[in-house]
């Protein structure tokens, strides 16, 4: 089966990963293409008379248009903003990675593309053996880092990088995020990300948190399409 996803990863918690996924899951529904999302693991969920509902993975399923149970999108989902796996282990609840692949694996008959955003950084927890880079390799698709451009990101930017590839998981590129419109000297730190990582940014998203929710980015979307075409997976 052709492989068509791709899993958003980020430098840390809070640096603009659904930003991104929901940017990139509307620019490939402008392109046309059949879009799926998944948001495997979410913490901090609010109850609702349907079960538990996270926000990002709400707002994905509304950027992407799917129709698709919300079960599909976010299998697992708990209420305290905590680590997944400290959250898991007060549910009761083992997170297996096979069960994210099945999800995956039926979206992926029914899609053309699919954004699957990761939870907290790289090595977030998941159980006590395995953590976000093992859900990514589970599901066999390229990364996609999104740096959140604030003091420490030059080392953490670079960690993840490092992280992904040592993983065994491909690199599709990075994105940077403006979390901190205060940082001194950004412009240069963005000129040393360029040169450490080997490469320019796909995109640069600056602080502007009322336009990010409608935010397409048409020229990535265009750019991961060609690598995806090329990816495939083994079922």
């Amino acid at each position: 089966m052709s492989g068509r996803g791709i899993f958003i990863t980020g430098t840390d918690t809070e640096v603009g990963k659904t930003v991104v996924a929901c940017a990139l899951a509307r620019s490939f529904r402008a392109q046309r293409f059949a879009v799926g999302v998944m948001k495997p693991v979410a913490s901090g969920a609010h109850q609702t008379p349907q079960g538990l509902r996270n926000a990002d993975a709400l707002a994905l399923i509304e950027a992407s248009g799917t129709e698709r149970p919300y079960g599909d999108v976010n299998p697992y989902c708990f209420e305290p903003a905590i680590s997944p796996h400290i959250a898991a282990k007060e549910a009761g609840i083992e997170i297996d990675c096979n069960i994210i692949r099945h999800h995956y694996d039926a979206l992926a008959l029914e899609t053309d593309r699919i954004v699957v955003e990761g939870a907290g950084g790289w090595f977030a927890p998941i159980n006590d053996h395995q953590t976000m880079a093992d859900v990514a390799w589970a599901l066999s698709v390229p990364a996609l880092m999104v740096v959140g451009v604030r003091l420490g990101c030059l080392s953490h930017a670079q960690l993840t990088r490092l992280a992904i590839e040592a993983h065994g998981v491909s690199f599709a590129g990075w994105i940077g995020s403006c979390v901190d419109p205060g940082m001194e000297r950004a412009a240069e730190n963005l000129a040393t990300l360029e040169k450490v990582l080997g490469q320019p940014a796909l995109a640069l998203l600056p602080y502007a948190p009322q336009a990010l929710a409608t935010l397409v980015l048409p020229q990535v979307a265009e750019r991961l399409s060609r690598t995806l075409t090329g990816h495939t997976i083994s079922v």
